[in-house]
């Protein structure tokens, strides 16, 4: 993520004021690849693998590095192979059952290499995307959601599948994304889940926002995406109030606030990537 934000910002590997920067942090992440593709070096296990794999297809796409595409390549395939049966995937590999906090993540990675030419199954990203379907409190399963810091809403998406699994502000946002990401921009789902975001947004920010938990952040990472891509009224009404309740919370080191969750590096690369969006600088949150 913080190599993302980097990216984000126009610079790139040995180019620009963080090009050494973003240079070191590569290596490092191609010395994280093991010899099967898996990308892990903390325990973040699948997170951490697709958002490294995210990385290395937007590298990928600037630089067209043959390491960095050996090394995509095999961890695209990771993700292929450790898709399960209910269409989405978990926090260890070949894992039973879903959630969308890890499926998105792997979806978004699987676009982004398919945008810079590496061989995606369709079949792939039409299960995750029925995945998603199934996971909304509107168009999915009809068992009532707990709805977990949050209002209680239909157009919201669910953790898992199984029994009443919990429904909130960041899930619908993660949704949407996964869906944008697999190319349906015209799903029936979208707009009810979009309403839903807006009218949590207030909410779910005085919740979680002040104080920096890193459900904000993680929240907004989908949120903002969903949003961008959706364009218009939605998007120009979520960016102003975000972009003012970011501003407002950073702090006058430069970082954001993370008082809960992995620290004041990720809030602060999450914070930057969100403003950062409108620029289009990676193709992954161009519209």
């Amino acid at each position: 993520l913080a190599l993302m934000s980097f990216l984000a910002g126009g610079h790139a590997p040995g180019r620009g004021k963080y090009g050494d920067s973003i240079s070191r942090g590569l290596r490092y992440m191609l010395a994280c690849v093991k010899e099967n593709g898996y990308i892990n070096d903390n325990g973040s296990r699948m997170y951490s693998h697709a958002f490294a794999t995210l990385l290395l297809a937007e590298v990928y796409g600037m630089t067209r590095r043959r390491d960095v595409r050996d090394a995509l390549q095999r961890a695209i395939t990771v993700i292929v192979d450790s898709q399960n049966a209910e269409g989405g995937w978990r926090y260890q590999l070949f894992a039973r059952e879903s959630d969308m906090s890890i499926t998105v993540c792997q979806v978004m990675a699987l676009r982004s290499a398919r945008n810079v030419g590496i061989t995606v199954p369709r079949s792939t990203i039409t299960r995750a995307e029925n995945y998603v379907k199934q996971s909304s409190v509107h168009g999915g399963s009809r068992r009532r959601p707990r709805h977990y810091g949050g209002l209680e809403g239909g157009g919201a998406f669910r953790y898992q599948l199984r029994g009443n699994s919990r429904a909130t502000f960041p899930l619908t946002a993660a949704g949407v994304t996964t869906l944008y990401a697999a190319g349906n921009y015209e799903s029936r789902l979208i707009e009810p889940a979009l309403e839903y975001l807006r009218s949590q947004l207030g909410h779910f920010n005085n919740q979680y926002g002040r104080e920096g938990h890193y459900f904000f952040y993680y929240g907004h990472y989908y949120a903002v995406q969903a949003f961008f891509t959706a364009g218009g009224s939605h998007w120009r009404s979520y960016f102003t109030t975000m972009r003012r309740e970011l501003l407002r919370n950073q702090r006058a080191d430069g970082s954001w606030p993370c008082s809960c969750g992995p620290g004041t590096a990720f809030s602060t690369a999450v914070a930057t990537l969100i403003l950062q969006i409108p620029y289009q600088y990676l193709p992954i949150f161009q519209r």
